[in-house]
C-alpha cells in the first residue's frame, strides 16, 4: 500500500496534554455558545499541518472514518422490537449495500435497564447478534470494545458513564473480560468506545496502553478537552468525534458536501447511531452513505498508518 505522507504527519500535530478542569470546562461551554467548532478549532489546524507537509499537493477528497455506536443497541434488551438486531441488520445493510467499512462499536454482556444504575442484570450476545455479527465480518465491518454492559453508574443525564468512579483493577477487570468476550468471537478489539463518551481522565493512561485508537464525542469534552482529532495522546490515538459530524445523517450531509468542495484532504471521524437514524426509516442514512461512500475510508488502513506511524516515533 503507498501511503500518503500527510496522513502521518495529521496524526502527530497535537501531543499536548490534556487541559485542565476550569479549561476542559470553559472548552464545553464554548462548543455549546458556538466559540468552539469543529470547522475553525479542528479541521483548519489539520489542513494547515498537511499544507505544511504536502504543500500544494495536500488539498484532495476528506477521509470519512465511520464510526457506529453500537451494537446491540444500548436499549435492546428493553425494547427489542424497536431496538433489536431486526433494525440493527438494516442499519447496516444501508452502509454495506454503498460498499462502506465501518467500525462498529460492540457491547459484549448487554444490560437490561442500563439507564438504572442499581439493577444488575446483563446478559451474553444471543445467537441472532452473534450471526449478525459474523455477516457484518464478511462486510468487512471492524469492531470496537464499548464496554462492558453499557450500564451507567450514575443517573444523571449529565453523568451517565459505565466507567467514571472505579478502581484502576475494576477497570483492568472490565477491558479483560470485554477484549476477552470479543476474541471468542474472533475479534481483535484494537479501538475503545467509551459508553456516553465518557471516561475519567486520569483513565486514559490505562486505556492507551491496551488499545491502539480512543474514541469520544461531545461529552468527553469535560474530561479531555478540545483536542484535534486525530492526534497524538500518549501511547495511543485519540479520535473524538464533534458536531457536526457527531449528528443525524441529515445534518452530517450539508457539511460532508462542504469538506468535498473545499478539498480538505484528512481524516474526518463521523459517529452514527441506529436509534437516531430509524427515525426517518433510514432515508437521511441512505442519502448520507450514497454520498459519502466515494470517501469513505476502511479503518484497516487507518490502523495500519497510526502503528506505522507510531513505530516512526
Amino acid at each position: 500500500m503507498t501511503h500518503d505522507p500527510g496522513v502521518g504527519a495529521a496524526l502527530t500535530v497535537d501531543r499536548r496534554r490534556s487541559a485542565g478542569s476550569a479549561r476542559r470546562t470553559l472548552h464545553r461551554l464554548g462548543m455549546k455558545l458556538g466559540a468552539l467548532t469543529y470547522e475553525r478549532s479542528v479541521l483548519e489546524a489539520l489542513v494547515l499541518s498537511r499544507t505544511a507537509v504536502l504543500g500544494p499537493s495536500a488539498n484532495g477528497p476528506p477521509r470519512f472514518l465511520i464510526r457506529v455506536d453500537e451494537f446491540p443497541h444500548y436499549l435492546a434488551r428493553d425494547d427489542p422490537e424497536r431496538y433489536g438486531t431486526r433494525n440493527s441488520r438494516r442499519f447496516h445493510r444501508v452502509l454495506a449495500d454503498q460498499g462502506i467499512r465501518y467500525l462498529l462499536s460492540v457491547v459484549p454482556r448487554p444490560a437490561f435497564s442500563p439507564l438504572d444504575p442499581q439493577a444488575s442484570q446483563s446478559s451474553h450476545l444471543d445467537d441472532a447478534e452473534i450471526a449478525l455479527i459474523a455477516e457484518m465480518k464478511n462486510d468487512g465491518v471492524m469492531f470496537g470494545l464499548h464496554g462492558l454492559t453499557h450500564r451507567t453508574r450514575f443517573a444523571d443525564p449529565r453523568r451517565r458513564s459505565e466507567l467514571d468512579g472505579i478502581a484502576d483493577g475494576e477497570l483492568t477487570r472490565l477491558l479483560e473480560e470485554g477484549t476477552a468476550s470479543l476474541a471468542e468471537l474472533g475479534i481483535d478489539a484494537r479501538v475503545f468506545v467509551p459508553p456516553y463518551n465518557r471516561f475519567e481522565r486520569t483513565q486514559y493512561r490505562q486505556l492507551a496502553r491496551r488499545f491502539d485508537v480512543i474514541c469520544g464525542g461531545p461529552e468527553s469534552v469535560t474530561r479531555m478537552g478540545f483536542l484535534l482529532t486525530p492526534s497524538w495522546l500518549g501511547d495511543a490515538v485519540y479520535m473524538p468525534s464533534y458536531p457536526p459530524f457527531y449528528a443525524r445523517a441529515s445534518e452530517m450531509l450539508p457539511a460532508a458536501r462542504m469538506l468535498v468542495e473545499q478539498e480538505v484532504g484528512t481524516w474526518i471521524p463521523i459517529v452514527l447511531h441506529m436509534g437516531w437514524e430509524q427515525e426517518d426509516d433510514f432515508e437521511s442514512l441512505a442519502e448520507l452513505t450514497q454520498f459519502i461512500a466515494p470517501y469513505a475510508a476502511d479503518w484497516s488502513e487507518f490502523l495500519e498508518i497510526a502503528a506505522s506511524t507510531a513505530r516512526d516515533n
